[in-house]
């Protein structure tokens, strides 16, 4: 969907979503609305912006943006990530009328905090400006109606990481469709009972992930209110998918990835590969005895829909109570849109893949030693990246929506529901929650 497709869907005003899709009834945690209230025009004196990140060494980069300028300094403090703690620190630090200038929020969270009333619409500021310099698949995931509530500055494509001795061993490449890789999973197992192609992470982002691949846009907001549809066709076949493979022990759902057990399975040749978003490739690294035998290949495609799902990403928004709103956004324009912002971030935060258009970082530009001296970062996540479900929308209540698929998840691996009956359970379930905190919303007629 072009840029002004996705702007008709969600509705063309800012006012039409808050109104609408957004719900009147929900009370944001800003004190005022500060998306309605007069832009704030940049200071004639240096100002000092605070910036809180989950990501290591925040400070390092700012360190050097402040040397490129002595009109703005930023200050960085490290908090917990988003999913540990990080959302919830935010968060109240705007209910309490405080807070930092920019906060690092999930890309899948944008919506919940704007609904909030937690971002400032940086769309004011000139933030549009910025949208030709970022990845269309990482920009659809900042963007409401004529709204942006961030710059993302890193995402996560997904595609295989395998073991190419294992592969060899048994005469196979990588697998080009699901489908193969449903063949190539039973063979792994009748080599040897104890060995998988891959395990299945039970939290719920996995089946986002592929459903998200697969072509299924389970939510939509337009000016009337939310759509949710989750049991469409694409999303029965890839719950039917899952199922099959659950239930023929096709795919190990003990061996959580990137649990301890799971580096030992790897490191001992159990687990084979592993389909994730691109910043696995660090994660790889120890697994013991790895180095040389990983490969990177693109990510298994379904029958309809795209090249790749995404997995994880983040973008740096700036806070409801930021007195200083142009100014952090030049700050991120430059941390994310530069090579030198992109090169400090991959350098010093370790980011997954840079949504910057047509720049991966010169780190990325060489061949990799680990992973046998293949230069998968053009090759494959280029393609991966270029190959995006741009249709595909968070709900303004993630953080209960990811809860309930893994619940879902969860029932699945003990046996008592198929994901193919869950995927409705789910859907009326959060209709009603969203429901509850007056959101108009809706399953598709």
């Amino acid at each position: 969907m072009t840029h002004l497709g996705r702007r008709k869907m969600l509705g063309m005003s800012v006012a039409s979503v808050a109104t609408a899709a957004l719900g009147s009834c929900v009370k944001p945690l800003a004190v005022d609305n500060v998306n309605a209230s007069p832009t704030i025009p940049s200071s004639d004196t240096p100002v000092t912006l605070s910036w809180w990140s989950g990501m290591r060494g925040p400070q390092t980069v700012c360190d050097i943006f402040n040397t490129t300028q002595d009109r703005i300094r930023v200050e960085a403090t490290s908090i917990p990530g988003p999913g540990d703690g990080g959302n919830a620190k935010l968060l109240s630090a705007v209910a309490a009328g405080a807070g930092p200038d920019i906060g690092q929020v999930e890309l899948r969270d944008t919506n919940e905090f704007a609904l909030a009333g937690a971002l400032v619409d940086i769309g004011r500021y000139g933030a549009w400006a910025v949208e030709s310099q970022i990845d269309p698949a990482a920009w659809s995931q900042v963007v409401v109606a004529d709204s942006v509530y961030g710059i993302p500055h890193d995402t996560g494509p997904a595609a295989m990481f395998y073991q190419e001795p294992l592969f060899e061993a048994l005469g196979a490449v990588p697998p080009a469709s699901w489908e193969e890789w449903s063949e190539l999973a039973q063979g792994v197992r009748d080599h040897d009972p104890t060995h998988y192609l891959s395990a299945l992470n039970v939290s719920g982002g996995d089946l986002t992930m592929y459903a998200m691949q697969a072509g299924a846009v389970w939510f939509q907001a337009e000016p009337d209110g939310w759509i949710v549809n989750m049991t469409d066709d694409v999303s029965r076949g890839v719950a039917e998918f899952w199922d099959h493979a659950i239930a023929n022990d096709l795919v190990t759902t003990t061996i959580p990835p990137w649990s301890t057990p799971w580096f030992a399975a790897a490191g001992e040749g159990r687990i084979y590969s592993h389909i994730e978003g691109s910043w696995a490739d660090g994660l790889l690294k120890a697994v013991p005895n790895g180095h040389g035998k990983w490969r990177v290949a693109p990510m298994p495609r379904w029958d309809t829909g795209y090249a790749s799902g995404q997995s994880g990403g983040s973008c740096g928004a700036v806070m409801a109570h930021s007195e200083h709103p142009a100014e952090a956004l030049e700050f991120l324009t430059w941390m994310c849109t530069s090579q030198p912002g992109v090169d400090a971030m991959i350098e010093h935060l370790g980011i997954g893949w840079s949504p910057m258009a047509g720049y991966i970082g010169a780190e990325r530009l060489e061949p990799s030693a680990f992973f046998g001296g293949q230069s998968y970062n053009e090759d494959v996540l280029v393609p991966m990246s270029n190959g995006q479900n741009l249709n595909w929308l968070w709900p303004p209540v993630c953080q209960r929506f990811m809860d309930i698929l893994g619940d879902g998840m969860r029932s699945r691996v003990a046996g008592d529901t198929r994901l193919v009956d869950f995927l409705p359970r789910a859907q009326e379930q959060i209709i009603e929650i969203m429901r509850n905190m007056g959101l108009n919303v809706r399953a598709p007629r």
